[in-house]
């Protein structure tokens, strides 16, 4: 993964934002149809101290949006509790995989695979003795086309 420091904001670049739903097309950029304009800052970042954003190389968390060339942003100041998708690093590699702690309160780093694939990785164990140490949590994931 790559590291991206965006908690200094960028200079404010605003689009077009229209209400139109659009289903195989593309409506008209008339300015009837245009709802304002949208700053993809204030729809990403919200606590900009706490954000940084990684691109994502792999697989294996296709399930949950999070696709090979693509970006994730992180909040560290999100709390990592079971459930949340993380970026951690683990034995000195960083990785971004689904929080689970067991009743037993064993942790457990798990992969999402698109659905109807199978789970070609095994979920990560954190044991004893391991590095284990929580970046932050995923808040957004951005995948480009192209």
């Amino acid at each position: 993964m790559e590291y991206l420091d965006i908690a200094q904001r960028p200079p404010l670049c605003r689009i077009p934002v229209f209400q139109q739903l659009v289903g195989a097309g593309f409506p008209s950029p008339a300015a009837d149809y245009a709802e304002g304009r949208l700053d993809f800052n204030r729809l990403l970042v919200h606590r900009p101290a706490s954000t940084f954003a990684v691109r994502i190389t792999g697989t294996s968390m296709v399930g949950a949006g999070i696709v090979d060339g693509g970006m994730v942003v992180v909040d560290r100041s999100v709390k990592p509790v079971p459930g949340k998708v993380i970026v951690a690093i683990v034995d000195g590699s960083l990785v971004v995989k689904r929080l689970r702690k067991d009743r037993d309160g064993s942790i457990h780093l798990d992969s999402h695979p698109a659905p109807g694939q199978e789970d070609m990785h095994p979920p990560i164990r954190i044991g004893d003795g391991m590095q284990f140490e929580v970046w932050g949590c995923v808040t957004s994931a951005i995948t480009f086309m192209g």
